[in-house]
């Protein structure tokens, strides 16, 4: 029981699981899994079969991809995080002074300085041709 709930809880069984009966549903469909077409059965249930199979034929493949997509894009996320977790402070390959601030630190006040007035520069809009005027 406690293997279900590791498997069921892991990150990658949702896609693990989409992947799974895609690749499930088309193994079907390549072994004769349309046979019910060939049967002597109503129209209706003929129509609704053909409906569904038309459905999973389009969405399928969408859903496949999407399933591989993710597991990849997690599989490549953990395997990024194993190297950081394992280097002291995650400062693998990081050259001396890289993570120093350009800047002394600012200490971090409610109250906004008086000694330090804030000015801001509009940025350069573009330039008017002669004859037109702005819309205030």
């Amino acid at each position: 029981m406690e293997t279900l709930k590791k498997v069921v809880t892991n990150q990658y069984f949702p896609a693990g699981a989409v992947l799974t009966a895609v690749l499930l549903f088309w193994v079907v469909a390549m072994l004769g899994g349309l046979s019910l077409l060939n049967n002597n059965q109503p129209p209706l249930t003929t129509l609704t079969w053909m409906l569904f199979v038309y459905a999973a034929a389009v969405l399928t493949p969408l859903a496949g991809l999407l399933a591989a997509v993710d597991l990849v894009r997690r599989w490549r996320r953990d395997r990024a995080a194993v190297p950081a977790a394992s280097t002291p402070a995650g400062t693998a390959g990081v050259p001396a002074g890289a993570g120093e601030p350009a800047q002394p630190a600012q200490p971090h006040n409610s109250q906004p300085q008086a000694s330090q007035p804030q000015t801001s520069q509009p940025a350069p809009g573009k330039p008017q041709r002669p004859g037109r005027q702005e819309a205030a």
